[in-house]
């Protein structure tokens, strides 16, 4: 669980694929400035392995990579996952490839350059608008759900009746949770 500035965050963990390496210098030195692990890979394979062996809790990328393109990452990635974020990060800034990002699975796209608040910012609210979607189930059926007290804040939590068992971290204030059975 990370701390930004007082505001928890369902993110920790944060995969960074950039193969320009001042830029992925300034993206792990911004993100574990803010707390967060960071996992650094320069192409589309480096990516994959460390996707598949680290389960990062979100995605940074940018289109335009050697070999797999970034377009075809993010693709790959949301069939593996679907429910791990994934922000296009780009020097493109045409809306062309900002619909294609997002039919591929891309959750957020910002066009570089940025600053290093913008960044933290979209990956705390695109991190938590997915985290909804997929953990909290928005926009499902109530009766396919399992209610709870959070241990540490007793906010009431409701997620979906298939996370049975698993662990979640509580959307208010980030404590680890078992969800009831």
């Amino acid at each position: 669980m990370a701390n930004f500035e007082g505001r928890y965050s369902v993110v920790s963990h944060v995969l960074v694929i950039e193969d320009d390496p001042a830029i992925r210098d300034w993206y792990r030195d911004t993100l574990t400035a803010a707390k967060l692990t960071v996992d650094l890979a320069k192409d589309g394979g480096q990516a994959h392995s460390s996707f598949n062996m680290h389960k990062p809790d979100f995605v940074i990328l940018d289109l335009m990579l050697p070999g797999e393109s970034g377009y075809e990452v993010v693709e790959r990635f949301k069939q593996v996952d679907k429910s791990v974020p994934v922000l296009v990060v780009s020097e493109v800034a045409l809306e062309e490839s900002h619909a294609l990002a997002q039919r591929c699975g891309a959750d957020e796209y910002l066009v570089k350059p940025l600053e290093s608040d913008e960044l933290i910012d979209a990956i705390h609210r695109v991190g938590e608008q997915v985290w909804r979607r997929h953990h909290l189930g928005e926009g499902t059926d109530d009766s396919a759900r399992v209610r709870f007290p959070c241990r540490s804040c007793e906010s009431r939590i409701k997620v979906k009746a298939s996370y049975a068992g698993r662990r979640l971290a509580c959307p208010n204030c980030g404590a680890m949770n078992v969800v009831p059975r």
